[in-house]
């Protein structure tokens, strides 16, 4: 002999058709918690506020900057910033121009090896998602260049590519 299931009290208190509809209505919020979660984090990108001739240099190195790297497609957030690049890679590589001197870059990262290319020295920092961070140092204005864990082959070769442009644009 077979049972049938029983509902909870609580539910067998409700009209039958909110019973009916629990179901697909908590599937449906379940369902919009979760892409909202996936949606795009453009949002969360800080963009500096540079002034002066930093500024300046800032604004001449984003006209400079490709609409390819890596094979990713430039595909910047909106609105639409000249201190701001970003490249579609999922995860994607962000550059910042004009950011704030990092505190990292005083007390025990004071020394820290930091390898510089084409002219360009780069501070780097390893992040939590295993990706990493490149900040220039010695420069007019400060350039950061954000790149996930599975951006690059190299996490380092955005850095590499960007060189001369940031050597071009931003003196030392």
């Amino acid at each position: 002999m077979t049972r049938e299931p029983r509902l909870p009290r609580a539910l067998t208190a409700l009209p039958a058709p909110v019973r009916w509809l629990a179901l697909p209505v908590a599937l449906a919020c379940t369902v919009v918690v979760l892409v909202g979660a996936w949606g795009s984090d453009d949002g969360k990108i800080e963009v500096p506020s540079p002034s002066g001739k930093a500024a300046e240099y800032c604004r001449a190195l984003a006209a400079a900057l490709p609409q390819d790297l890596l094979g990713h497609a430039r595909k910047d957030p909106s609105p639409a910033s000249p201190y701001v690049a970003v490249w579609d890679s999922s995860p994607r590589t962000v550059m910042r121009c004009g950011v704030d001197r990092p505190e990292e870059l005083d007390g025990e990262h004071a020394t820290d090896l930091s390898p510089a290319v084409d002219d360009v020295t780069w501070w780097s920092q390893k992040l939590d998602d295993g990706g990493y961070r490149f900040v220039t140092t010695m420069r007019a204005a400060y350039v950061e260049l954000t790149v996930p864990s599975g951006a690059a082959k190299n996490p380092f070769d955005p850095a590499t590519l960007l060189s001369p442009l940031v050597r071009d644009n931003v003196p030392g």
